[in-house]
């Protein structure tokens, strides 16, 4: 590609690979900020702060060692392939240990149905996989094209690495574990997306061809083709549990929707609220309020039926609304 400004091989490895004469400079970096990066994320999560969690974003560097692993399978490079793989496994784990580390500092447990920035992480669908994948292209092609690579920031904040990974301690440490596994596939998918997208890009620029043969041969010891189809085993493996959980989130969806419609409907004629409704699992609860009596739910309960619901799964919590009035001593009014 002629017309195109293509960073050098030398910059492009120079840019994500851990080695060389700075090698000791470079891990400190990486892990200060990893430290730091996963303290931050922890402390949005926990304070439910879209903006904080950005930011740890932006400084967390957990990019540069999957963009690594991405370049040493394209360059056939063993060395740099395994150090990226370590690199990448062991900020993973210490952003977990930090996550769970400032879940025992906390008062309350970190969990989706309280916390925000949770609720997004732990149930990855597809459409988060076809963003990692449009991320991972923009992640890339920075790499490759010198008029391109300012755009790296924006793809730090795209593409989410060390939250997942902070939720998934805090979730851990809360014991919900089922949470913890949600954050992890999300972390996986984007790890996924990027190497993919990055294999393919670097094919489009063939990369592979800058390498020469008999000047860099010592580090050419990694079969390009087997890990190349590891690479995308790995997102197929990755694409079965998330179009699982697609498919549950919709049907989800689609029955607190019925379940909302009945439900209003019911507590209306008998001169109750509805108030909001919510699944967890297979349980769909719905919050309604109104003066006591609390009202016969047979009605309901068929009327659920009719709509193809099982009632058996739904539970009601009634929250009696009483008004009193203070100057009337004691006098309450219904």
């Amino acid at each position: 590609m002629p017309n195109l400004a293509l960073n050098d091989l030398d910059h492009m490895r120079d840019a994500v690979f851990f080695d060389g004469p700075d090698l000791g400079r470079r891990l400190s970096r990486f892990w200060i900020l990893l430290i730091l990066a996963a303290i931050i994320a922890s402390a949005g999560v926990v304070g439910d702060s879209t903006a904080t969690v950005i930011g740890a974003m932006i400084v967390a560097p957990l990019m540069t060692p999957i963009l690594g692993t991405m370049l040493a399978v394209v360059l056939g490079d063993r060395s740099n392939l395994v150090r990226s793989i370590a690199l990448v496994a062991s900020g993973a784990v210490a952003a977990i240990g930090v996550g769970f580390l400032v879940g025992l500092l906390v008062t309350n447990d970190v969990v989706a149905a309280t916390n925000g920035q949770v609720a997004a992480r732990v149930s990855p669908r597809l459409i988060d996989l076809l963003a990692a994948l449009a991320t991972g292209v923009v992640g890339s092609v920075a790499l490759v094209r010198r008029d391109i690579s300012d755009t790296l920031p924006g793809v730090a904040i795209a593409i989410s690495l060390v939250p997942p990974l902070t939720v998934v301690g805090l979730t851990a440490e809360a014991g919900e574990f089922s949470q913890s596994a949600g954050a992890l596939l999300l972390f996986g998918t984007n790890v996924a997306a990027i190497l993919t997208t990055g294999i393919i890009v670097m094919g489009i620029f063939k990369v592979h061809r800058m390498v020469e043969p008999t000047a860099d041969g010592k580090h050419r010891a990694v079969n390009r083709r087997n890990a190349v189809v590891v690479v995308i085993a790995l997102l197929l493996a990755i694409a079965v549990p998330l179009t699982v959980s697609t498919v549950k989130i919709a049907q989800n969806r689609t029955r607190e929707l019925t379940v909302r419609r009945i439900t209003d409907t019911w507590a209306r004629g008998v001169g109750w609220d509805f108030l909001d409704v919510s699944t967890d699992n297979t349980k769909v609860t719905v919050r309604v309020i109104g003066p006591p009596p609390i009202p016969d739910t047979g009605g309901l309960a068929e009327a659920l039926k009719r709509g193809g619901v099982d009632p058996n799964v739904v539970v009601i919590e009634f929250i009696p609304k009483t008004v009193v009035a203070l100057g009337d001593t004691g006098a309450s009014l219904p």
